[in-house]
This record gives C-alpha cells, sequence and structure tokens, in this order.
C-alpha cells in the first residue's frame, strides 16, 4: 500500500512538473504573439488585457493537462507523452487561434492586448484561446 502510495505522488510530482513546464510554454507563446515584454505588461504596467489573455491561455493549458491526464493511458510513460504531446498541440492551435483572429479584426490584435485600457478586442482574444484549448480537451476524451 504504502509503495502504491509513493507510486502515485511520484506521478503526481512528474505531470505537475509538466504540466507547469506547459504553461511555461503557453506564456512564452503569448509574449511572442505580443508587441513588448508580457512580464512588463502585466506586473509593472498592470495592463488588464495582456493579464486577461494570459490568464485564458493559463487556463485553456490546464484544462488541456488535465484531460490528458484524466483520461490518460494504463502505462505512465504513454500518459506523460500524450499529457506533453496534447499539450504541445494545443499550445500551437491556441496561438493559430490568436492569428486567424487578429487576420479576421481590424488593426493589430497584439497591439490592442497591450493598450492601456480595457479593450473588448482582449475578451474576445482570450474566449478564442480558451475555446481552442476546449476543443483540443474534446479530442483528447
Amino acid at each position: 500500500m504504502l509503495e502504491d502510495l509513493l507510486n502515485g505522488a511520484g506521478r503526481s510530482v512528474v505531470f505537475g512538473l509538466i504540466g507547469i513546464g506547459l504553461m511555461a510554454v503557453g506564456f512564452v507563446m503569448v509574449d511572442l504573439l505580443t508587441p513588448g515584454k508580457l512580464r512588463d505588461l502585466i506586473w509593472r504596467d498592470r495592463n488588464p488585457n495582456a493579464a486577461l489573455l494570459l490568464a485564458a491561455n493559463q487556463i485553456g493549458i490546464a484544462a488541456i493537462v488535465f484531460t490528458a491526464i484524466f483520461t490518460s493511458y494504463e502505462s505512465f510513460t504513454e500518459g506523460l507523452a500524450s499529457t506533453v504531446i496534447f499539450g504541445i498541440i494545443g499550445i500551437a492551435i491556441m496561438g493559430f487561434a490568436f492569428m486567424v483572429l487578429d487576420w479576421m479584426t481590424p488593426g493589430k490584435l497584439g497591439e490592442v492586448i497591450c493598450t492601456p485600457d480595457r479593450h473588448p478586442g482582449a475578451t474576445v482574444s482570450a474566449a478564442s484561446h480558451f475555446g481552442a484549448a476546449l476543443i483540443v480537451c474534446a479530442c483528447i476524451a
């Protein structure tokens, strides 16, 4: 029994580290899609648009990782691999959704995200990010 408990705890740590790593990759992706430094926009400039977009991205990635783990294979290695693969696919799809929305709307969405005043385009972009993540979650399940 103790061996099973320790084995499960070890797997939790590994999956947790993978999830946090994927969330860090998501942060980098949003940073690359928006002008300026995302960390400065949010933590120094207190930009609500950038914060909303990043929050939607992080929740979306967490949902993908959760779904991949929850529906994981019996094999730890296969479950870990599927979590990484679906996480990367999800991040790529969220980035693509951002670019498609940017193409469909006037102006540059990255610049809208960087404006200091709340902008409705940021809400739409955040919803697009999270919606793309939910699509990936449905594919996993």
